[in-house]
């Protein structure tokens, strides 16, 4: 049985890598798509958010069923906005010891849904090992310590370390560092504590070298993210990095041929991007300005009875909370449809999901199961005019099939069952994103989080297996991984 190395380059897009390889400037990804198979359109999870990505990534399951709605969103249990690391002021503002808590203990602790197994918890059942380097959501059946240094636990609420449950291998940044009395790697607070790509590089090839590997290992990359986000989806620089560091990873058995003999090799970016607009068209939308006659609570601030919304902003799209029963999702969703850079909203209504969009006076209407069936082999059915989410109907056949924002009806589905309370997804239009308070802006580059083709569609890489997934999205690839071990 070979071993599988799955690499996670973080806003990896195939766009980018079309281009690098038409100039000749990516050879080890040229090399691992001559050699194997290439996709360009897989579908990722909804919000498209890495740690909510990751969770549908290892368990093969949406958002209603993971329990982690996106990188930030409002806790009605705890009463709190529960925020994964957005941005520096957002974590301030909300309080460095809820952040730390939340980020590195109870993400994977709490929040993840514990009656749902990762990937890592399947392969421990069946007796293979696993491990992760970097990823953010890890839980597995091993016991191991993350050690904090003096420096964060001193100042913070955070314990010297705390017992976690991992895969076999755990390398956490300078969290949790398997090599650290062995191998020198970036690990300092300029180095984000470890969390970057040459940590991620450094810990593989050692692996490799040592003949270390677990059976399945998954690797994130999170460099290129920054870049996307700063200089836009066109930019080559960060993917030309990551080429040749895939190039010295496929160099440590040996040669790349050595490699695809010896391992399964699997990249794939998690989440696209949509370009921002320069700052001269207007490119943020400020929810608490459009929504500024309603009591909205303030970043780090705390709920009370008179607190009538609660904003979670996701770069791109939004969980939008409604904590008084004076005003309805429609009232609410006709001041934000006159803002024309909004694009989708979308709230419960029952057993129904209501769907409307800015600029239209059109309604759209649909629940799970019904006579319509979707590529995913999905029933739904509709009500109004589908032409609100872009979507075709084939009345001979029985069948709708997706424009513009992929699987959307089963992803937005899954965002508005994915935690409790009353709350309404908002997206922007491409070229636009969301904004409240401090949370952060990308103006001139990129951003992500909604559900447009753009954010939506990510590539895939798979070498030394002819073996082909059945389906192209990211919630079915776990069932993917467990069948090539299993082969």
């Amino acid at each position: 049985m070979q071993h599988i190395i799955f690499i996670c380059v973080d806003t990896l897009m195939s766009q980018a890598i079309d281009k690098g390889i038409g100039q000749n400037k990516l050879p080890t990804f040229q090399f691992l798509m001559e050699h194997g198979q290439y996709y360009k359109n897989v579908v990722t999870s909804f919000p498209t958010m890495s740690v909510s990505i990751d969770c549908t990534l290892l368990t093969g399951t949406y958002p209603d069923e993971h329990r982690v709605p996106g990188l930030v969103w409002y806790s009605a249990q705890d009463k709190k906005v529960i925020n994964y690391g957005s941005g520096f002021w957002e974590i301030y503002r909300n309080g460095i010891n809820q952040y730390l808590n939340d980020a590195l203990i109870r993400m994977n602790g709490d929040h993840l849904n514990p009656q749902i197994p990762t990937i890592f918890e399947e392969l421990d059942r069946m007796g293979l090992q696993s491990g992760s380097v970097n990823g953010l959501i890890y839980r597995g059946s091993a016991d191991h310590q993350l050690n904090f240094p003096f420096w964060i636990h001193m100042p913070t609420a955070l314990p010297k370390n705390i017992t976690v449950k991992g895969p076999d291998l755990l390398a956490y940044g300078a969290f949790s560092n398997p090599l650290k009395s062995v191998k020198s790697l970036p690990v300092s607070p300029i180095g984000k504590f470890g969390f970057n790509n040459e940590y991620s590089l450094g810990m593989v090839t050692h692996l490799i070298q040592n003949e270390q590997l677990p059976d399945f290992l998954y690797v994130y990359f999170p460099d290129l993210d920054q870049k996307i986000h700063k200089k836009g989806p066109s930019d080559l620089d960060g993917v030309i990095r990551t080429d040749h560091q895939l190039k010295t990873l496929l160099q440590a058995f040996g040669s790349p041929e050595e490699a695809l003999e010896k391992a399964v090799i699997i990249i794939m970016g998690d989440n696209g991007m949509a370009h921002v607009h320069p700052k001269n068209r207007q490119p943020v939308i400020d929810l608490g300005q459009i929504l500024n006659e309603y009591r909205i609570l303030r970043q780090g601030g705390a709920v009370t009875d008179q607190t009538e919304l609660i904003l979670a902003i996701n770069d791109r799209m939004a969980y939008l909370y409604k904590l008084t029963s004076q005003y309805s999702f429609e009232q609410i969703s006709e001041v934000l449809k006159a803002d024309p850079r909004i694009d989708i909203l979308a709230w419960k209504d029952d057993d129904w999901i209501r769907v409307v969009r800015s600029e239209s006076s059109k309604k759209f209407a649909y629940r799970s199961q019904g006579d319509l069936v979707d590529p995913y082999h999905q029933s739904w059915t509709l009500a109004e005019d589908p032409e609100v989410l872009d979507l075709q109907i084939n009345t001979q056949k029985n069948t709708v099939d997706y424009g513009h924002y992929p699987d959307v009806l089963r992803r937005l589905s899954a965002a508005l069952h994915s935690h409790h309370g009353e709350y309404m997804v908002v997206t922007a239009k491409p070229g636009f994103e969301l904004k409240y308070g401090s949370s952060p802006t990308h103006i001139g580059g990129a951003g992500h989080g909604g559900i447009s083709q753009a954010e939506s569609l990510v590539p895939l890489i798979i070498a030394g297996t002819d073996h082909k997934p059945e389906s192209l999205r990211v919630v079915d690839l776990k069932s993917y991984f467990l069948q090539l071990l299993k082969v």
